[in-house]
């Protein structure tokens, strides 16, 4: 055997692995609960924490719900209520603001994105994230596969889809490291707003030189208001914070730097909160 053109395949092969993307799409699946009911309550969001099983039409998923824990109730109920849904059945006890509960689907009524994917030869990460009615893809592309394609394919059955990012495979974080651009998808643009001002303000200083108070009269919002966006803004990064320290880090040297593409979906929940709140 050459051991030259042995090395030379083996650096093919880095070559090609090296030039794989990690392709981040935000889709809005019309007709679906998982999307029409959570765009109902923005304030609600929606993790799948478990593979799907079953068979003969039935399919069963252990999915995570956060968020109010006073709008939680009306999203479930609003959310089995769907014709694709068969059941859901709470697994922690309610009124929390998380949840967890196994949902079975009838998957002769239900559109499935990620059979979409398969039937594409797309490869995707499995638990997928929906808030205010987008779900959040993450995909792996090999050089010859298209980011056009599989978005015209997911539009073509009526999907809206919104490109976060699409970066080579070698530049993504090493597992378990807080991945700044998925906090920023986490957070309405009215919580980051909030949250960078009470940082800018000093609130969370250890003197505290400014109140609630202050904070909203400087964005022209009440004190409460300003409490409830700053309330869900630092539970969603102390979120991602306690998902970046219960993993391990690795160790990666020379990492390439590569742009990003970061639209952001719109959020009408903070304008409704804001409304109903100084109401």
């Amino acid at each position: 055997m050459d051991e030259g053109a042995g090395n030379r395949d083996d650096r093919d092969v880095h070559e090609t692995d090296r030039r794989m993307r990690e392709v981040v799409l935000l889709v809005r699946h019309h007709g679906e609960p998982e999307s029409d009911v959570s765009a109902a309550y923005p304030n609600v969001t929606l993790r799948s924490r478990s593979s799907m099983t079953g068979r003969d039409g039935r399919r069963k998923r252990i999915v995570e719900v956060t968020g109010d824990e006073a709008e939680i109730p009306a999203f479930l109920d609003a959310f089995e209520a769907a014709e694709s849904i068969l059941e859901v059945e709470p697994l922690t006890e309610p009124g929390r603001p998380r949840v967890y509960v196994a949902v079975t689907v009838d998957a002769t009524r239900w559109d499935s994105i990620s059979e979409r994917l398969s039937e594409l030869g797309v490869h995707y990460r499995n638990g997928t994230t929906i808030s205010a009615g987008w779900e959040r893809w993450t995909l792996y592309l090999r050089p010859d596969e298209s980011t056009a394609t599989v978005r015209e394919s997911l539009e073509a059955a009526g999907n809206e889809t919104e490109l976060v990012r699409d970066v080579g495979l070698g530049s993504v974080d090493a597992g378990g490291r807080l991945d700044a651009l998925d906090l920023r998808e986490r957070l309405t643009d009215r919580q980051r707003e909030v949250l960078l001002l009470a940082v800018d303000r000093g609130f969370y200083g250890p003197d505290r030189t400014v109140s609630l108070d202050e904070i909203g009269a400087e964005l022209g919002v009440t004190k409460t208001t300003a409490w409830e966006h700053l309330q869900r803004a630092e539970g969603k990064v102390m979120e991602a914070l306690e998902g970046a320290l219960r993993e391990t880090p690795e160790s990666e040297q020379n990492r390439e730097s590569e742009s990003t593409l970061s639209p952001e979906s719109e959020r009408e929940a903070d304008a409704s909160s804001e409304s109903e709140t100084e109401n």
